[in-house]
């Protein structure tokens, strides 16, 4: 299939359909040991249906429409065949059994469950490209719950369709940012509303808080303070399930002396820095009671609300101080613990540390490890930012990383965590949101208890993302960059820098200039960095564990990316010798997005050479190797131009590409444009000024 030119936003029109149209094999036939689902076939639920279930018995009734050409209804009344009758057994072990006789039965522990297993036939059919299940008897368990996830249609936007496809997805929470009652950053938003819709698919709604702490908990009006803050959240939308409390958002006037009170945003002192950090980035010991104000508030309009207290921003504490705290949080909480952050892994001869959310390490990293051993010992519901939803930092601008077997490394951390610590949620993304892809069908089957082979999943979901005929050279292809993304380096100069937005990253020799942003985005342009600086945070005088000058890191950080990208390319040509005639669009855009990472890897790669010659020529006092290191500026500039010129045909054919929820377009032709006008005038101007005084 070739791809077309999409207008910007044009990727939610995908976003939208659930189920891929007429996708049905008609040369295939049924065996003995197959169901097969004949026109009338009847979705039998339960008189007084629950919501969930009815919604998940109307979306198979479309599916097997929309993608098998068979036509389905839904009753109440069991016909003599070709049925599938749905049922809730609460006592059962396993979330839901499907067995089969005269037709299909379905039971489940809960109405959620049920159409969890309503999904699973859909899935079943979609590897098969028929309306025929093997008649085998399937017993599957749900590791975790909650599995959290935003928007990955908009920030804070959740249509039906995308409620939908989250829950096709096995996801059962999102997440809203919340500012004030009915307001996230956004604007207005009816929070009761969206709760509503959510439940039909049986998905609960978490706050996310941006509510400023104003008050220590010592204040004598705390309390009221509290309760008029957090309170009238839940008592105005008492069906929140629960709210996620992260240091870095929410902050409060702690009185820990390891901090100053200020918050983040006011840590100054006359424009200076101030020696200690603002309390969100730090374990104060003060959180306790902190969080019982918190949670006396919230509570009193939902008794069972679940508050997420997540240690984000503390991995590079000490970790006496980080497990002093968890020794003194209330029990009736849940931890949310990152997975993989503030890790230190050897890369040739230096060492990478993870900044922030990376797939090149899979994890767990210790951070996680002790903090989650300490949970288990005070029997503390503990949960993870796993990032499993199929995105992390590496890359701003994509939809997801197609790295199943990097991935699959993490689902088997994540299922020893279960069995070793009891983690039983996750959050699967952040405000880059959930895109509906192979990445999550991946992990949704492999987040089952019974499915112990993740290999077998793999085939599966590629199997029925890309057809049996393409399978294998797809898995050829995705083999590679699994591999590749080992070799990626994950700290805040690339994170937060080239890799942020890829090909559109400006490259800037005197000034600091950056494309401008969409004027409705929530972070938009200041969410990266245009400049590469040292791998470490000069705030408030930390012990980050990131003090490798660039000089002593930049030959092994390009020597890896130079790995990484041999292994894309490889992995993106294999690809291409598909015939475009067998690519559906599913292949199409993989492809397509392999093209691009190329290009991202390429810019990554350049920024750094870049980085070194401007270091270089700003304090060259010999005219000769000045006009030495202009001659290799201009070289390496105009290799980055035609880099980010090829990388334009990318984002045209898929405008999910150069977007972010959170930044909108930052990478998409319009900024990619800019950042080659400004690299001509860099190269033309700004490089002709030292040119000019050698002469």
């Amino acid at each position: 299939m070739m791809l077309r030119t999409e207008k910007k936003y044009e990727f939610r029109k995908r976003l939208l359909n659930i189920h891929r149209e007429d996708i049905r094999d008609y040369t295939a036939v049924p065996t003995k040991q197959d169901a097969e689902i004949k026109n009338g076939f009847a979705v039998v639920v339960p008189k007084n249906c629950p919501k969930v279930i009815l919604t998940a018995a109307r979306d198979l009734v479309d599916y097997l429409f929309t993608s098998m050409k068979v036509f389905a209804t839904v009753s109440e009344e069991k016909p003599l065949d070709n049925y599938v009758v749905c049922t809730i057994s609460e006592n059962q072990t396993e979330d839901y059994i499907i067995t089969f006789d005269e037709g299909i039965k379905i039971s489940g522990k809960t109405d959620r469950a049920v159409a969890q297993a309503i999904y699973a036939l859909e899935d079943k059919m979609n590897v098969r490209k028929a309306p025929f299940i093997e008649k085998e008897s399937i017993r599957h368990t749900f590791m975790f719950s909650p599995r959290m996830v935003h928007s990955g249609y908009g920030l804070d936007m959740y249509p039906d369709e995308h409620l939908a496809s989250i829950a096709h997805a096995g996801m059962d929470a999102i997440v809203v940012f919340v500012k004030d009652v009915n307001l996230t950053p956004s604007g207005f938003m009816d929070f009761n509303e969206l709760i509503y819709r959510a439940s039909r698919y049986g998905i609960d709604v978490y706050a996310y808080s941006y509510l400023k702490s104003r008050k220590h908990p010592d204040d004598k009006d705390a309390q009221e303070f509290y309760d008029n803050l957090y309170g009238r959240i839940f008592e105005e939308c008492p069906g929140f399930k629960g709210i996620v409390l992260v240091g870095e958002s929410v902050e409060f006037p702690s009185k820990d002396e390891h901090v100053s009170p200020k918050f983040h945003s006011e840590n100054f002192d006359e424009g200076i820095p101030e020696s200690k950090p603002s309390p969100g980035w730090w374990p104060c010991s003060d959180y306790p009671k902190w969080l019982e104000c918190v949670k006396k508030a919230v509570r009193k309009h939902r008794k069972d609300a679940d508050i997420v207290f997540w240690t984000y921003n503390w991995g590079y504490a000490p970790e006496e101080d980080r497990l002093r705290l968890i020794r003194s949080l209330p029990t009736d909480i849940s931890l949310q613990v990152t997975y993989e952050m503030f890790e230190n892994v050897p890369m040739g001869s230096i060492t990478k540390t993870c900044a922030d959310y990376t797939l090149s390490f899979e994890g767990p990293g210790q951070y996680f490890v002790s903090e989650a051993k300490e949970a288990k010992k005070r029997g503390i519901r503990l949960y993870t930012m796993s990032n499993t939803g199929g995105l992390t930092w590496d890359f701003g601008v994509i939809p997801y990383e197609p790295m199943p077997y990097q991935w699959i490394k993490r689902y088997e951390g994540l299922r020893k965590a279960y069995k070793d610590w009891g983690l039983c949620g996750l959050m699967d993304s952040h405000h880059f949101g959930f895109y509906p892809s192979f990445i999550g069908d991946l992990a949704k089957q492999c987040f089952i208890l019974e499915n112990d082979d993740s290999e077998k999943c793999v085939m599966d979901v590629l199997t029925s993302r890309f057809g049996k005929e393409n399978a294998t050279t797809v898995d050829d292809a995705l083999r590679k960059w699994s591999e590749a993304i080992t070799y990626y380096t994950p700290s805040d100069a690339d994170q937060y820098g080239a890799f942020r937005i890829g090909p559109a990253f400006p490259f800037c020799l005197i000034k600091e200039s950056k494309a401008a942003a969409e004027k409705h985005a929530h972070f938009g342009n200041g969410i990266y960095e245009v400049t590469y600086p040292a791998d470490y945070s000069p705030t408030n005088k930390l012990p980050m564990g990131r003090g490798i000058l660039p000089a002593i890191r930049l030959d092994e950080e390009i020597k890896s990316l130079d790995k990484m990208l041999s292994l894309i390319e490889e992995g993106t040509e294999i690809l291409r010798q598909i015939p475009e005639s067998a690519r559906n669009e599913n292949l199409s855009l993989l492809l397509n997005m392999g093209e691009f990472l190329c290009c991202y890897v390429r810019t990554g790669i350049n920024a750094k050479h870049w980085y070194y010659l401007r270091s270089h020529i700003h304090f060259e006092k010999d005219p000769e190797k000045v006009l030495q290191l202009a001659a290799e500026i201009e070289k390496l500039g105009k290799l980055e131009i035609e880099n980010a010129q090829n990388a334009i045909e990318f984002v045209r054919k898929d405008s999910r590409l150069g977007w972010e929820p959170s930044m909108e377009y930052m990478a998409d032709e319009k900024r990619i444009l800019w950042k080659i006008k400004h690299l001509n005038y860099v190269l033309d101007f700004e490089l002709g000024c030292f040119v000019k005084n050698c002469k």
